[in-house]
């Protein structure tokens, strides 16, 4: 499954600023502790050359990966015509048979965050929700078997 581009205002520039630490400040960091190591001779046995290097590796992964990521992620804003329906970034709370509620918010793929219960836009339940409103009932597959949600709340956070 092709995971979506969107993302909301705040997870773009959580990304941005993570992008930014680690090129402007973190980088520079570990380079030069690797220089510092790499002065004391024999890089063989050096545990914090090696350790420096492999950090310099993963670090230059991710910036390769979020700059790459954030040229094609697509902000999503709210819009007061989402009201009353589920779209991109609403909060939902949903009931299900046994009448145990629960909120979640439709976020990117990219800020998922199940302790937060931000769940992914390309998600089922999220899916499923997409275009509902209050009272709507929704049947999604799960991994236990197909679960029966009401929703019994919808709202939105607007972001500054």
């Amino acid at each position: 499954m092709a995971k979506s581009n969107y993302i909301t205002r705040a997870g773009w520039q959580a990304l941005d600023k993570e992008l930014k630490f680690l090129w402007k400040e973190e980088r520079p960091m570990v380079t030069q502790a690797v220089s510092d190591a790499a002065a004391l001779g024999d890089r063989s046995e050096n545990a914090e050359y090696i350790y420096g290097k492999r950090r310099l590796r993963e670090i230059d992964r991710r910036v390769r990966f979020l700059s790459k990521r954030l040229e094609v992620l697509q902000i999503v804003d709210y819009h007061p015509k989402q009201e009353g329906k589920v779209f991109f970034g609403a909060w939902v709370e949903l009931e299900n048979e046994e009448g145990e509620a629960k909120q979640y918010r439709i976020v990117g793929c990219d800020e998922f965050d199940p302790a937060k219960n931000w769940i992914s836009i390309d998600s089922p339940v999220a899916r499923a929700l997409i275009g509902k409103q209050v009272d709507d009932e929704i049947r999604v597959e799960t991994p236990v078997g197909k679960v029966l949600l009401y929703i019994n709340k919808i709202w939105y956070e607007t972001e500054n």
